[in-house]
């Protein structure tokens, strides 16, 4: 009988986490050493196609399902057990970083690398999720493919949505040969927990000089697109007073939207992160403005007030320029807290690694808000060089990555092997 090793001696391999990193961060690299990995496009595939790559050669199986999800699975001792996965997502900003959401891909990737060199055998099986267009930015909304998976979406919904030139998810799913055949749902594919290693996004971690950010919610979102409709007019002969200029409208909107949110700080956020004018001529008095708005806040009660609030404002701009608008909500999730156990079993990690840690709400949206509806789930935090995040300096040190694989492999050998150590308790 082979003797396993002790579960709290295993480690990571911090340096060939980081290499890998380094090594996707080649593909769609940007001149300011971020990167530019649009959902679904051909550098995206070539992500996938590497992950994929180095899965294999780990002795995983890859199953893709109708979203383009990619699972990598290493069996367990119990292949009748739900797995034990952990993810996030391979795409990017336009001008993104080289670690939001790659990490939590590659720290996975590393904790079976990990297993596999210690000849550990867990007795749940263990996967590795990346999903598809979590960030957003060429298909909205946001985190889709993880929608369809929790059920939240269907697939017709996920497959139809499209980018600004009209090519849609399934569309392009199927150019780049990431058009699955398994069913995208939680139904086919049960998870026995979830867990995502992250960045933070946000200076709290490093400013406190803590190692770990222990996930404990994440707040809510509402997403919306206003379209504001005015006349298209000569900027020369009309005169101000009769002129009914769609951006100026779109101007006070901005300035009402930051103070929804001003007015309810410091918990509150509010942006205005898009705008599209027509005809965008500089001698023709804009007819229509397309512009989008991000609130979010972790007490859904609130974001009702602020959704009232953009409702009630608009009306008053659109009514005073003599505009017309449509608000549409495009996408909303009430705040989400995370499952007990699992947060127990990244504090369990915490405690074995020795770490400094404080317990955080997560401002930005993942995967794993999606995941929490349908399976127990938990996030770990990394700081980030200035809180910055979505921008080509993103930056992490390396001792932080190590401390964030170090904590997600305890994570997950404490539930993976949950049954086992409450038959020996």
């Amino acid at each position: 009988m082979t003797v396993q090793p002790n579960v709290r001696n295993l480690s990571i391999n911090g340096d060939r986490l980081w290499d890998s990193l380094m090594e996707m961060a080649k593909i769609g690299k940007t001149a300011k050493d971020g990167v530019c990995r649009l959902a679904l496009t051909d550098l995206d595939r070539e992500s996938r196609d590497l992950f994929i790559k180095w899965c294999k050669a780990e002795g995983c199986s890859i199953r893709i399902d109708k979203m383009g999800n990619i699972f990598a699975r290493r069996e367990g001792k119990n292949p009748d057990l739900p797995p034990i996965v952990m993810g996030s997502h391979l795409d990017s900003q336009p001008t993104g970083g080289k670690y939001d959401g790659v990490y939590g891909v590659l720290s996975g990737l590393e904790v079976i690398r990990a297993l596999n060199e210690a000849k550990y055998e867990t007795e749940a099986p263990i996967e590795v999720v990346s999903w598809t267009n979590e960030e957003g930015s060429r298909f909205a909304p946001a985190m889709v493919a993880s929608g369809v998976f929790a059920k939240v979406f269907d697939l017709d919904y996920g497959h139809s949505r499209a980018d600004v030139d009209g090519k849609t998810m399934g569309e392009e799913l199927k150019r780049i040969g990431y058009l699955g055949d398994d069913d995208p749902t939680i139904d086919a594919h049960p998870m026995g927990a979830y867990f995502e290693a992250h960045i933070e996004q946000g200076p709290i971690l490093e400013d406190e000089g803590k190692d770990i950010g222990i996930v404990t919610d994440a707040q809510g979102q509402r997403w919306y697109e206003i379209n504001l409709t005015g006349v298209e007019a000569h900027a020369g002969p009309t005169p101000m007073k009769t002129r009914k200029d769609a951006l100026l409208g779109a101007a006070r909107i901005i300035d009402l939207v930051n103070k929804i949110g001003l007015d309810r700080s410091p918990l509150a956020c509010a942006t205005v992160g898009m705008m599209q004018i027509h005809p965008n001529s500089r001698n023709v008095i804009p007819g229509h403005v397309f512009l989008t708005v991000d609130f979010r806040h972790p007490v859904d009660a609130v974001l009702v007030e602020m959704d009232a609030a953009l409702r009630k404002g608009v009306a008053v701009i659109t009514d005073d320029i003599g505009l017309t608008a449509e608000i549409d909500q495009i996408f909303s999730y009430a705040p989400v807290p995370f499952d007990k156990t699992c947060v127990d079993a990244v504090r369990s990690g915490v405690e074995i690694g020795g770490y400094s840690a404080r317990e955080i709400v997560s401002g930005a949206g993942h995967d794993a808000c999606y995941l929490a509806q349908v399976t127990p789930t938990a996030m770990i935090f990394i700081p980030c060089v200035d809180g910055i995040s979505h921008n080509e300096i993103e930056e992490v040190h390396k001792h932080w990555s190590d401390a964030g694989g170090q904590v997600l492999l305890h994570a997950v050998l404490a539930k993976a092997d949950e049954t086992v150590m409450t038959q020996s308790a």
